[in-house]
């Protein structure tokens, strides 16, 4: 890697710097101090996401630093900015959750409107929490200036009696105490005791799955996904990407050549491989949208079906992602779904070599049961479905990782609120067999397509949790876990057979034949569907009112368009 920066390394920076006429803007920058050197490098932004509001981003600042120390060191020229983030633990359950969809789009949009007037070269971006992660890929893409991702890592787990904890424990022991399973003394030292530092949550939820998926795509360095927040790589592997970056403007390779069908596709692979979120579908719809790939929510199922279920990862299985760091983390990965066959092995990575290079000096770790072999994984196919019928004709969405509850028929349990069906369930209303019923949670009807962790996680802490389904038009944390179906499209406040259902309707969850009905006589669905009104939004003006003018359907990624 060369150590100096060439004229066509400054292909952005150039406008606003050179000439006679440019001379008000090096003033303005020579006023937070640069010299000559410095305003004739290349420019490379670092969006720092950091913020007090999550652990998952209160220690990106260190990191951001050490980007800068990378690029200083190969002649360019840092400039840290920032953007926003919302802990999506911290308002789950509440309004302000529905917040969180919405902040990955107005990140992607801050990054490139930075980037543009400054007229950067190249971007690193730093996040940490859900929405951090894609926002700034569907940044980068967008822009398409040699980019890169850097993690701000994993928090460890924390420690209960013995057991390992984390924030997904804490949220099942409010249903385990609604239930009188345990007592309000242990729910509070489980609350005390789930989170000990920085870092985001700590099994193989979104912000875990995305950091694996951005990883296999190409985006980030090898090795960047599974290093814990307080671990001292983290400065290490973010000096790099500092570094890297200045390389990727020296080959002129952007983000454009790493984000094609083909190596989204590995990431996708990897997401169904290791039980990953279902957020990842509506993210990685978004990003090929941006990258301008052609990306339907229906090979989701088809990339699902052929590949093998191999990490046992929470909150599915037994292990956390600080677990899998120590074991070699996602390239362990990545080289066993390689040998097997399952991954594109020439895709073009921010190293400037393939993913396939990348891996020729990985070591396979035998001595290990987090990563079983892809000849005997837990399953023969991945921990993502995508359901279709008539509830869902455009689409829904299921984790099945590890899961053996794979079909129920029963009444319909009809919620127009989160907070009603969580009531709902605190009073121990739901019995099992039931389908509960989610809706007007959708990206529209919101608006912002709500989480619902706090739903699913006092279900599955009252017990309920394999013998009962839930549907809805929201969405789900990456904790969730059980039967529960999210992104029915087309969703409930633009009139989609969701909106339609009434109690006891009988619902039919089908997972193996990807079947998401509800039994109703026609003529009865379509005598509903012409006495139904579109509800009023709760939110007449602001950035909801904005979004849910905006928004397209789940089904193509919740994306504004």
């Amino acid at each position: 890697m060369t150590s100096r920066a060439t004229p066509n390394m400054r292909i952005k920076s150039s406008e606003i710097m050179d000439g006679p006429d440019r001379a008000p803007s090096r003033a303005m920058l020579r006023a937070t101090g640069l010299g000559d050197k410095d305003l004739n490098q290349p420019f490379v932004g670092i969006a720092n996401l950091a913020s007090d509001v999550t652990p998952c981003n209160v220690h990106l600042t260190r990191i951001a630093d050490a980007v800068k120390q990378g690029v200083r060191s190969e002649c360019g020229t840092p400039f840290t900015f920032g953007t926003i983030t919302v802990s999506d633990a911290v308002s789950m359950g509440t309004q302000g959750m529905k917040a969180s969809l919405i902040s990955r789009e107005v990140i992607a949009d801050s990054i490139e409107l930075v980037a543009f007037a400054e007229g950067f070269d190249g971007l690193v971006t730093v996040a940490g929490c859900d929405k951090n992660m894609p926002g700034t890929i569907m940044a980068a893409a967008r822009l398409n200036i040699p980019s890169i991702f850097v993690y701000g890592g994993t928090i460890l787990p924390g420690s209960y009696k013995g057991k390992s904890i984390n924030i997904q424990d804490v949220f099942e022991a409010v249903g385990a105490y609604s239930a009188g399973k345990i007592s309000l003394t242990d729910l509070q030292e489980i609350e005390v005791s789930a989170c000990p530092g920085a870092g985001s949550c700590a099994g193989l939820f979104t912000a875990n799955t995305m950091s694996a998926a951005i990883e296999a795509l190409g985006m980030a360095l090898p090795g960047d996904a599974s290093i814990p927040a307080v671990d001292g790589r983290k400065e290490v592997w973010a000096n790099r990407a500092g570094s890297s970056v200045m390389n990727l403007l020296r080959l002129g390779i952007r983000p454009r050549d790493i984000i094609t069908k083909e190596s989204i596709r590995n990431a996708i692979t990897v997401v169904c491989a290791m039980g990953g979120s279902t957020n990842a579908v509506l993210h990685f719809l978004a990003i090929a949208r941006e990258a301008q790939v052609d990306l339907e929510i229906d090979e989701f199922d088809e990339i699902s079906l052929r590949t093998p279920y191999i990490a046992d990862m929470k909150p599915g299985g037994r292990y956390v992602m600080a677990d899998l760091d120590r074991v070699g983390g996602v390239s362990l990965v990545l080289k066993r779904l390689l040998s097997g066959g399952y991954l594109r092995g020439d895709t073009l990575t921010i190293t400037g070599k393939t993913l396939e290079e990348n891996l020729e000096d990985f070591e396979d770790v035998t001595d290990q049961q987090i990563v079983v072999s892809v000849k005997e994984p837990f399953s023969k196919t991945g921990g993502l479905a995508i359901l279709k019928g008539t509830l869902a004709p455009d689409g829904s969405v299921v984790k099945v990782a590890g899961k053996k509850h794979l079909f129920q028929r029963g009444p319909a349990r009809v919620f127009d609120r989160e907070e009603d069906a969580f009531q709902a369930i605190e009073n121990q209303r739901i019995r099992p067999g039931d389908v509960v019923i989610i809706r007007y949670e959708g990206p529209r009807g919101g608006p912002g397509m709500r989480e619902m962790l706090g739903v699913t996680a006092a279900l599955v802490g009252q017990g309920l949790g394999e013998v009962v389904a839930l549907v809805t038009d929201g969405r789900f944390s990456g904790a969730t876990h059980g039967l529960m179906v999210g992104h029915v499209a087309p969703e409930a406040a633009v009139g989609g057979p969701i909106a339609l259902i009434e109690e006891g309707d009988v619902v039919v969850v089908d997972v193996e034949n990807r079947r998401l009905d509800i039994e109703i006589d026609q003529t009865e669905l379509l005598k509903r569907q012409s006495s139904w009104k579109p509800p009023k939004i709760d939110y007449p003006a602001g950035a909801l009112s904005k979004y849910a003018k905006l928004v397209s359907s789940a089904s193509d990624g919740a994306v504004t368009l």
